[in-house]
Formats: C-alpha cells, sequence, structure tokens
C-alpha cells in the first residue's frame, strides 16, 4: 500500500475521525483556509484509486468511508519509516529520538515498561 501524501493525510484523518462523509462534511473540518470542492473531491477519488477509501451512493451523491483503520495504516507508515531511515532497526529509531529530542528517563522508563508489556501479551 502506498503512502499518503500531505493533503491525503488530512482527509483521511478526518474520515478516521467522522468515520463516513460527504466532501462537503470533510471540507468542513478541514483547517482555514478551506480548500475548493473541486479540490478535495479529486483528492478522495485519488485515495479510492489508492485504496484508501471506499464509498455509497447516496442519492447523486457519494458518502466516503475508510477502507483502512488509522492504527493500521500508523502501522504500515512506521514500518517503512524504521526501514527507510533506520535501516529497520527500531533500537537505531530510539537512539535517535534519545539523542535528538532529549528523551527523559521517565520517557524512557514508560517506554521500556509500554515494551515489556507488549512483550508480555505475545506471549
Amino acid at each position: 500500500m502506498k503512502e499518503l501524501t500531505r493533503a491525503e493525510e488530512e482527509i483521511m484523518q478526518v474520515l478516521w475521525t467522522m468515520d463516513s462523509a460527504f466532501v462537503k462534511d470533510i471540507i468542513n473540518e478541514l483547517p482555514e483556509p478551506k480548500p475548493a470542492y473541486s479540490t478535495v473531491s479529486t483528492i478522495v477519488r485519488i485515495l479510492q484509486q489508492k485504496g484508501f477509501v471506499g464509498h455509497k451512493a447516496e442519492g447523486q451523491s457519494h458518502k466516503y468511508h475508510p477502507l483502512i483503520t488509522k492504527a493500521g495504516y500508523t502501522k504500515l507508515f512506521m514500518k517503512g519509516f524504521v526501514k527507510r531511515y533506520f535501516d529497520g532497526s527500531y533500537q537505531e529509531m530510539v537512539s535517535f529520538f534519545t539523542r535528538e529530542d532529549k528523551l527523559s528517563v521517565n520517557e524512557l522508563e514508560r517506554l521500556v515498561k509500554a515494551l515489556k508489556k507488549l512483550k508480555t501479551k505475545k506471549s
């Protein structure tokens, strides 16, 4: 599955929040300055072609809904991100953010606890 562009992601964030929406509803949820109806409609059609969005005909309009969950997309995106930028190593990613973002000891401890909890669930 392809990654989302910034504009596509912005529209998907709205659809993930609303569950389903008409183009006009999506526009209402977007920040100012609002994009043109035709712009949003085009992006939604691209999202359909990419397999992210489906639709249901309602009268003369289409109501759009996500075909992938936010969590599902996040998982795919993060796997690709770690692979491209950290040679597939989550350890390298955490080390990077520890160095660059100055993660606190408390944040690292919470991360370790969360990882241990996940490991326990998988066992």
